[in-house]
């Protein structure tokens, strides 16, 4: 990666949620960087940290969640703004959160408001990073919409949410989020409530705006299928911790976390004749009962006591490669031994 043209670095960053009953690490040491242009997929369950993450970024962790460490520093003009440190209810991180880093959320019906039209959402989005007026705000909100593919925009400015599909409500997320042209857009879960045809059209989108803009995209989400297609780099997420980061090609060909390589092995393949998909045993932990040593142990086929319940740190396996698990180069022999016989 140049640094020169990094444009986010999240830097040990930790989220705790202050609960009656206990105290939840959601994010827990977590690091990595954006680069301008280029996509970064997050990945994995629910429950793993993603979301908290990414509205850590842009000073949206609600009470009683807290950002308790770490730093996020954006990089603007010669500048570096730490946001974690900033008042997340202050002007200068609400002059950065839309009008630079923008978001898009799983389910715009509930991000859309069901009292105003489209349109005032639209409009009120571009008037409050553009000093201009009503008239020039609707002009621009009827141009982003067609270029987000949405036909008779016009006539849709003068709709309510409950009025669209939920792919043209998609489409509307993704236009508000563009009327400051955001140098990041946070793509959380932007298709899974989708069908596979409209998500295909969203990501195709996504992929065209961030050519056409040198945009940069962090895109959250839980299928492997959609990482392939959109990631250039990639972090696996587990319990709140990174547990293997690489560039999307080495996630996909040369796996080294078990959870990784499980995740893989869930995933319909047209080359391969299964009569059922395989799965990963049992559910992620109750975050206020973190396994003791590696968090995934409970889950893992590799399991084995005098290794696995010591907290294994970050190893460096490859260039650009990190896996955070004790035995990943034993298991990793052992499945290229297994590959070759």
């Amino acid at each position: 990666m140049t640094q020169n043209n990094v444009l986010l670095e999240v830097k040990d960053l930790k989220v705790s949620f202050y609960l009656t009953e206990a105290t939840v690490r959601a994010v827990d040491g977590v690091n990595f960087s954006i680069e301008a242009g280029k996509t970064l997929g997050i990945v994995g369950e629910s429950g793993c940290g993603k979301s908290v993450t990414a509205r850590a970024i842009l000073g949206m962790v609600r009470r009683p969640g807290k950002i308790i460490g770490g730093e996020v520093l954006y990089h603007r003009a010669g500048q570096t703004i730490d946001m974690a440190q900033l008042d997340p209810e202050g002007p200068e991180i609400r002059s950065i959160r839309w009008g630079e880093i923008a978001m898009i959320f799983q389910e715009p019906m509930t991000s859309l408001s069901p009292v105003h039209t489209i349109g005032n959402q639209m409009i009120e989005a571009v008037q409050l990073h553009k000093s201009v007026s009503k008239s020039a705000a609707e002009a621009v909100s009827v141009d982003l919409m067609r270029r987000v593919g949405l036909p008779y925009p016009e006539r849709l400015l003068k709709s309510y949410r409950h009025e669209l599909s939920g792919g043209m409500r998609q489409r509307v997320m993704i236009a508000m989020a563009l009327t400051c042209s955001p140098r990041l857009l946070i793509a959380d879960e932007p298709t899974t409530a989708l069908d596979v045809t409209t998500q295909a059209q969203i990501l195709d989108l996504m992929r065209d705006l961030q050519e056409e803009y040198n945009m940069a995209i962090m895109f959250i989400t839980h299928n492997l299928g959609v990482i392939a297609e959109m990631a250039d780099d990639v972090i696996v997420m587990y319990l709140g911790k990174e547990v293997e980061v690489a560039d999307v090609d080495t996630i996909f060909h040369s796996p080294s976390h078990p959870y990784t390589q499980a995740l893989l092995r869930s995933i319909p393949r047209h080359d391969v004749d299964v009569q059922r998909l395989e799965t990963i045993t049992g559910t992620v932990p109750d975050p206020t009962a973190v396994p003791k040593g590696c968090a995934f142990h409970p889950r893992c086929r590799h399991f084995v006591p005098e290794a696995c319940l010591t907290p294994p740190s970050l190893l460096q396996v490859a260039d650009d490669h990190q896996v955070r698990c004790t035995r990943a180069y034993e298991i990793n022999e052992h499945l290229a031994a297994a590959q070759t016989e």
